[in-house]
């Protein structure tokens, strides 16, 4: 009889594979993947990236460069010309994103953080994005972020 049951875990499991694969976050740390929009922030530096996504994902471009750091500010002499070379720097996947989550985060210094940002495309795709945010006299703020597409799909 367990053996029985041993074969039909291991067909199960291998029935399963490419189905689950997809589905599995890279680390136990971002298995918190959120299922829609809502997205719970803990940290306060969560609560600008997401306020950032938020202002991206409705083409709110005066509120997306709010939550960008005082060099983006200073060297876009409008928001909508920070929301072009966003675009045309190849963060649509960002803006497009019909949800993310929170990975891990290290702190890299007293007031500077990276953070792990998983996106679910509105195709499916998966990206995972380091955002460096530093607080300055305004609060938090973006300094930086890099997207890479994952090879998987999500749900």
């Amino acid at each position: 009889m367990n053996s029985l049951v041993s074969s039909l875990r291991v067909l199960l499991v291998v029935g399963m594979m490419p189905a689950v694969i997809g589905m599995m976050p890279a680390k136990a740390e971002d298995s918190a993947m959120a299922a829609g929009p809502a997205v719970v922030a803990v940290e306060p530096w969560q609560e600008v990236i997401t306020s950032q996504i938020e202002a991206f994902r409705h083409k709110d471009a005066k509120d997306a460069l709010k939550w960008a750091g005082a060099g983006f500010q200073a060297a876009f002499p409008t928001p909508e010309a920070f929301f072009v070379a966003i675009i045309g720097s190849g963060y649509a996947p960002i803006m497009e994103s019909r949800s993310h989550s929170f990975g891990t985060f290290e702190k890299t210094g007293e007031k500077v953080v990276v953070q792990k940002v998983k996106f679910v495309g509105t195709d499916q795709s998966l990206y995972e994005a380091f955002y460096q945010l530093a607080e300055e006299p305004a609060g938090w703020r973006v300094q930086g972020v890099q997207l890479i597409k994952q090879n998987a799909i999500g749900i």
